[in-house]
C-alpha cells in the first residue's frame, strides 16, 4: 500500500491508532489490528489502511459512497504463543453499520449499530498459526437506527457519510474468569467501584488495599481533591482478581442543581459553573469519523481550552474512548448527545421552530415501534459505556426533534440508568415536561433566557462565518449563519456576541454551547479551519470573556 500523509502532510504509522483503545480498563496484553486490510466492494479489490472509512482520503481508498452496498474486510493475524490456554476477545471500536464477523469462515456475531463497541470470544474458531479475520458490512443508512449527521445528499449541514470500520480493532488474551467490566460512582469524598464478571478480588489505591465483596466496594477518601477543569485530577487505582488484572482510574466531583440568590443554577462540586462551551462534531478533513492520529484530539481540547472554553457538546456522534480519556486528564467538559435515529422532517423540525413554533406534543412523533426501542436501547448503553467518565457532565437525549418522541419517558428511563448527571431531553425545542435544563438554540435575533423555572442553557448559539478558500472544503458553497468578509470583522462580531452574554448570565443563564469547534465541509462557522490548520481567533482576543462569565454566574 502506498505512503499516505496527513491533511498537515505527516506520514502515518504502519500501524495507525495503536494507542490502547480502552483507557478505563487497561490490561497490559493487547495486539492492535489495524494497519493494511484487504478490501472487496462489488467487483473491485484493493488494499484499506483501517481505522480510517473507506470514503475518507486517509483510507487509501477514498471510495465515493455506496449506500447499502456490502464490502467485505480481510485480513490475517496469528496469537501470540505465550496466549495459548487463555480465551482470546476479539474488539471492535465500531463499525458502521451492520457487521458480521467471521473467523476462518466461520460466523460468529453480528452487530448493528454503527457508533458502539461490541466484542466476541474468538478462541474456538482459531488454528494454530496464521488465522483469516473477515467483516462483511454495509452502511444502509436505515433510519430504524442511529445515523447522526451522515447524509446520501451531503451539504449545508448534513456531512458525506461514513462506512465500515472506523474505529480500532484489537485482540486481548483473558483467564476463564475474568473482570468484564467496571462500574464506578463518585461523590465529593468517596468512590465505589463494582467489578462485573468476579466476586472477589483486591482494589490497590494509593498504595492501599481494599477487597471486593460480592464484586464492590466502596472507599471513603480522606483529604478529597476534587475533578474540575481548572483542575482534572484522577486517582489510579488497580483490580486484581484471580489470574486477572486491570488499570483504571476515576475522579472525585460533583453535580447538582441548587437555587443561588433566587436563582435555578447548575453547580459543579458546590458551586455555581458557567459551562462555556463548543459544539464539536467529530468531523476531520482526512479522516472523516476519524482523527489521522489519537493525538489530535488533545489538540483540539487543549487550544479550545487555550481560549478559555471549559466545555465540549459532542454532537450527534460518539467518539473512540481516547477522546473521552483525553477530556478527563486534561480537562474538558463534555455534554454528550445521543445518537438520533429516525426521520427528520425539515419544515417540521426547522422551519416551523425557527418562527418561533416550538411547542408540540411528543407523542405521536416517529411512532414506528422498532426505531423506538432501538433508540431506548442505543441510549441506555451508550450511558452504560461513557458513564465512568468523569469529564461527561450533561446527557442530551434529543436534538431540536431529530428522531424525537416521548421525551418525558427517555428522560426517566435515562435517569434509571444513571441518576448523576445533567439531563437536556430536548435540546433547541419541542420541550416537553421532564428535564433539568431549559435548553435553547439561538441562531437569529436576540439572545434570550426561556420561560421554564430551570437552570437557563443556550446549547447552540453563534454559528458566525469568515472563510479561508485556501482551507475549504467547498469553495463555491457556505453555509453558516452570520457571514463576515474580513477576519476582523469576524473577532469583532464574536466579542460583541460574548459580550451580550454577561447580562444574561447574572439573569440566569447556566452555559452557552457556540457553534463551533471547527469548519466541517461546507459548514464554515468553525473556529477552527476543517483542516485544523488556522485558528480564527486568537486567546488574547477571547479568553478574558472566560473570566467574566463565570464571575456573572456567581
Amino acid at each position: 500500500m502506498q505512503k499516505l500523509y496527513t491533511s498537515e502532510g505527516r506520514s502515518l504509522p504502519e500501524i495507525p491508532w495503536d494507542a490502547y483503545p480502552r483507557p478505563q480498563l487497561r490490561r497490559r496484553e493487547w495486539l492492535c489490528l489495524n494497519g493494511t486490510w484487504v478490501l472487496e466492494s462489488g467487483k473491485n479489490c484493493t488494499e484499506i489502511l483501517v481505522p480510517f472509512c473507506p470514503e475518507s482520503l486517509l483510507s487509501g481508498v477514498r471510495l465515493v459512497p455506496q449506500i447499502g452496498a456490502e464490502m467485505l474486510y480481510r485480513r490475517h493475524f496469528a496469537v501470540p504463543g505465550s496466549w495459548i490456554g487463555r480465551r482470546i476477545l476479539l474488539h471492535f471500536g465500531a463499525v458502521m453499520r451492520d457487521a458480521t464477523v467471521l473467523v476462518n469462515g466461520q460466523p460468529l456475531c453480528c452487530h448493528e449499530n454503527g457508533y458502539l463497541p461490541f466484542s466476541v470470544d474468538v478462541t474456538d474458531a482459531l488454528l494454530p498459526g496464521q488465522n483469516e479475520l473477515c467483516v462483511r458490512t454495509r452502511n444502509d443508512l436505515d433510519r430504524r437506527f442511529p445515523w447522526g449527521k451522515q447524509s446520501v445528499k451531503r451539504g449545508g449541514m448534513w456531512y458525506t457519510p461514513c462506512s465500515g470500520i472506523w474505529q480500532t480493532v484489537w485482540l486481548e488474551p483473558v483467564p476463564e474468569t475474568y473482570i468484564r467490566s467496571l462500574g464506578i460512582v463518585c461523590g465529593a469524598d468517596w468512590v465505589e467501584i463494582a467489578a462485573d464478571g468476579i466476586s472477589d478480588g483486591i482494589i490497590t489505591l494509593d498504595g492501599r488495599e481494599y477487597s471486593l465483596s460480592n464484586g464492590k466496594a466502596k472507599i471513603s477518601l480522606s483529604d478529597p481533591r476534587l475533578w474540575s477543569p481548572e483542575d482534572p485530577y484522577l486517582y489510579s487505582f488497580t483490580v486484581s482478581s484471580g489470574e486477572d488484572s486491570v488499570e483504571s482510574y476515576f475522579a472525585l466531583r460533583t453535580l447538582s442543581a441548587e437555587t443561588v440568590h433566587g436563582i435555578p443554577r447548575l453547580c459543579l462540586n458546590g458551586k455555581p459553573y458557567f459551562f462555556h462551551g463548543l459544539l464539536d462534531q467529530g468531523y476531520w478533513s482526512d479522516g472523516l469519523y476519524t482523527p489521522a492520529v489519537p493525538q489530535a484530539f488533545e489538540q483540539d481540547i487543549l487550544t479550545m481550552k487555550s481560549l478559555g472554553f471549559n466545555t465540549l457538546r459532542k454532537h450527534i456522534k460518539l467518539e473512540p474512548e481516547q477522546f473521552y480519556y483525553d477530556c478527563d486528564r486534561l480537562g474538558m467538559i463534555v455534554f454528550q448527545d445521543m445518537v438520533n435515529n429516525g426521520e427528520y422532517r425539515y419544515f417540521r423540525d426547522t422551519v416551523l421552530p425557527t418562527i418561533h413554533m416550538k411547542k408540540r406534543s411528543d407523542r405521536r412523533l416517529n411512532p414506528d415501534a422498532e426505531t423506538r426501542r432501538v433508540f431506548l436501547d442505543a441510549m441506555e448503553k451508550t450511558v452504560r459505556l461513557l458513564k465512568n467518565h468523569p469529564c461527561i457532565c450533561l446527557w442530551t437525549v434529543f436534538n431540536e426533534g431529530w428522531g424525537q418522541f416521548c421525551a418525558d419517558d427517555a428522560y426517566r428511563k435515562l435517569k434509571a440508568v444513571d441518576g448523576s448527571r445533567f439531563v437536556d431531553s430536548t435540546s433547541g425545542w419541542f420541550h416537553q415536561s421532564q428535564s433539568d435544563v431549559d435548553s435553547l438554540h439561538i441562531y437569529f435575533g436576540k439572545l434570550h433566557l426561556g420561560k421554564q423555572r430551570l437552570p437557563q442553557l443556550l446549547s447552540e448559539f453563534g454559528g458566525y462565518v469568515w472563510k479561508l478558500s485556501d482551507h475549504s472544503f467547498n469553495t463555491e458553497k457556505t453555509y453558516g449563519y452570520r457571514i463576515y468578509k474580513t477576519q476582523r470583522d469576524f473577532i469583532k462580531g464574536l466579542q460583541q456576541l460574548y459580550g451580550s452574554l454577561i447580562p444574561l448570565v447574572e439573569q440566569g443563564l447556566c452555559g452557552a454551547i457556540y457553534t463551533q469547534v471547527s469548519d466541517v465541509e461546507d459548514e464554515t462557522n468553525g473556529l477552527f479551519t476543517f483542516d485544523r490548520a488556522v485558528l480564527k481567533v486568537s486567546p488574547e482576543e477571547l479568553e478574558e470573556f472566560a473570566g467574566q462569565l463565570q464571575t456573572a454566574v456567581r
